[in-house]
């Protein structure tokens, strides 16, 4: 190892990895510091129940945001598979178990299934009519996502073309999301599944003057202009290993379970001390990558750090191994067809509402909104091939409105009664319980691992749990002075947050790697 590099980046995450491509490749030498064994971040695959050999998506599970740009960029081998159905909401009407079923491949079954709900077909053409401004938002946000940011008022007048594209700002950028949610929508439960995708991760409500909801609801649905999330064939793990192969091949080095110790940014160098193999190193670096949050690097720099009011985390995750799926109560569907989507549970307009103003007042939501995916319903390469023959199937679930406020005082006992609670809200739905269906450890303890906010702060270093690290933020510049920046600048000189606390930052996406890269890029090139 070096003892001067031209760029260092704390963390190997994917976007350290991105970054780490496209800096190699324009021909400057490259150190990733990883504090982990492993390589990937967040965006990795682990054996988490020991004695079986499945490897799961432990904290990011799906792809939308990864630009093609990049994969084209970096000629990334990597398989995104398509879900042949978007989503499975089961309910109860007069008596009877059914479920409300969103095709990705059959828009006619769709429609039908929104007749079965509502009754006519005046819902289905409301919703097509609405997702049609996340759609319009995309084609003209999408693209910029990978260039300096634009400000606000130039961002504006790129949606002054008709009035579609007017409505679409208007109601995606500038009113809270529940007004078009209630102006197009008239469904409890249609409401509901479009508010799912603007509260995943963060503590918010549909009329939230911040916007935070709006901030969510677009990454969640401008991906590649399509904003549909896609299954990564491999696992998660598949990227981070595919990212690593090409950083390394490109000439990044790397070193894990490093603890990082001092950081020196007030010079013209940027001095970076370090612990590996309990020996103490230290390298200068001409620019330093920071791919953890900005929380983290206000402690190793002696700064104060200031949250923002919205950067509060809010999600539960359950990680399982099934030796089979559960059967359920609606008849007419198999399991295979409702957990291949994104199973939504508890998760209806205002029963949402009333599970956030519980958590507000500091209490576990009497009913716990939360969606499961099943990863081996569309690929079961991530199971070993007994395993596949025996019917397994791993299912991870995604529990809403539970803030870090809930577990910081006594995280063990709280993690458990929302376990509980989230198994109790899929137990409704089907005729045996999920826990019947878990797979068994050779102590016969269940194949189940749950991680609270707390857990992830921990673990990630993810400011309160939050796993987009902050905020999301808007695809534009909020003052004029961010207007011509790439939204990864720091205070500190020839320092860039390349990971998901940078601007248009959050998800598994590269974009944060890839602006990182350009910044640096871009300030050699004026040096």
């Amino acid at each position: 190892m070096k003892s001067r590099y031209d760029v260092v980046i704390l963390g190997a995450g994917h976007n350290g990895l991105v970054a780490a491509t496209y800096l190699t490749r324009a021909g400057l030498s490259v150190l990733l510091l990883e504090k982990n064994d492993y390589i990937g971040g967040a965006t990795t695959s682990q054996k988490v129940f020991p004695d079986y050999d499945a490897r799961l998506s432990r904290y990011s599970y799906l792809v939308s945001l990864f630009p093609e740009k990049i994969i084209r960029d970096l000629e990334l081998n990597l398989e995104l598979r398509q879900r042949t159905i978007g989503s499975f909401t089961p309910y109860v009407k007069d008596g009877r178990h059914d479920g409300l079923l969103l095709s990705s491949v059959d828009e006619e079954r769709s429609r039908q299934s929104i007749v079965d709900l509502t009754g006519s077909d005046i819902e289905h053409e409301q919703m097509k009519k609405f997702y049609n401004l996340s759609r319009v938002f995309a084609e003209h946000s999408w693209d910029s996502m990978l260039q300096p940011l634009v400000a606000k008022d130039d961002f504006k007048r790129r949606f002054s073309v008709d009035d579609v594209s007017r409505e679409a700002w208007r109601s995606l950028a500038e009113e809270p999301l529940g007004r078009a949610i209630e102006r197009y929508l008239q469904n409890d439960l249609v409401r509901g599944l479009v508010l799912t995708d603007a509260k995943i991760g963060i503590f918010t409500h549909p009329h939230d003057p911040s916007l935070l909801q709006n901030r969510c609801f677009i990454y969640h649905l401008i991906g590649n202009k399509t904003g549909e999330w896609k299954v990564p064939v491999g696992g998660m793990g598949a990227v981070a290993g595919e990212l690593e192969r090409t950083a390394r091949r490109g000439g990044a080095e790397m070193l894990t379970n490093v603890a990082l110790r001092a950081l020196d940014v007030s010079g013209k160098k940027r001095n970076v001390e370090f612990e590996v193999d309990g020996k103490r190193q230290t390298v200068d670096a001409q620019f330093l990558l920071v791919n953890f949050g900005r929380n983290v690097l206000a402690k190793y720099v002696g700064k104060p750090y200031q949250p923002g009011a919205t950067d509060e985390g809010s999600v539960f995750k359950i990680n399982m191994l099934l030796r089979r799926l559960p059967t359920l109560k609606a008849k007419k569907y198999q399991a295979s067809e409702a957990f291949c989507g994104t199973f939504h549970s508890d998760e209806g307009y205002e029963q949402m509402k009333a599970s956030y103003e519980q958590a507000l007042k500091g209490q576990l939501p009497k009913k716990t909104p939360c969606e499961v995916y099943c990863h081996t319903l569309t690929d079961d390469s991530v199971l070993a091939p007994d395993l596949r023959k025996q019917g397994f199937h791993t299912m991870t679930l995604f529990g809403l409105d539970t803030p870090w406020r809930l577990f910081s005082r006594d995280n063990a006992t709280v993690r458990r009664e929302a376990q509980k609670k989230f198994l109790e809200s899929m137990n409704q739905w089907l005729e045996e319980p999920l826990e019947d269906c878990l797979a068994l450890a050779r102590d016969d303890s269940l194949c189940i691992e749950s991680k609270s906010p707390v857990d992830i702060e921990d673990a990630l270093g993810m400011y309160h749990g939050n796993i987009f690290q902050d905020a999301p933020t808007f695809p534009f510049a909020d003052t004029k002075e961010r207007a011509g920046r790439w939204g990864v600048e720091t205070e500190h000189e020839n320092v860039f947050i390349c990971g998901s606390s940078a601007q248009r930052g959050g998800a598994v996406s590269g974009i944060p790697g890839h602006n990182a890269a350009q910044a640096v890029l871009n300030a050699t090139k004026a040096a």
